[in-house]
């Protein structure tokens, strides 16, 4: 589920930077990358987990 949380995270981040490059507002475009980069890492870790069930440990 984190996964999906995750890229769920980085298209409201994307969203967000379009709009404020659109509108001009510098202060919303790196709130949206703010948010890409928290959905990517969200996605990563989830990853991490999901490997490290896998593997048994």
């Amino acid at each position: 589920m984190g996964k999906a949380k995750g890229k769920a995270k980085q298209m409201k981040g994307k969203m967000k930077e379009g709009a404020g490059r659109v509108m001009g507002d510098r202060s919303m475009e790196g709130e949206g990358r703010g948010e890409q980069l928290a959905g990517k890492a969200e996605e990563v870790a989830s990853r991490a987990s999901e490997h490290v069930r896998k593997s048994g440990r």
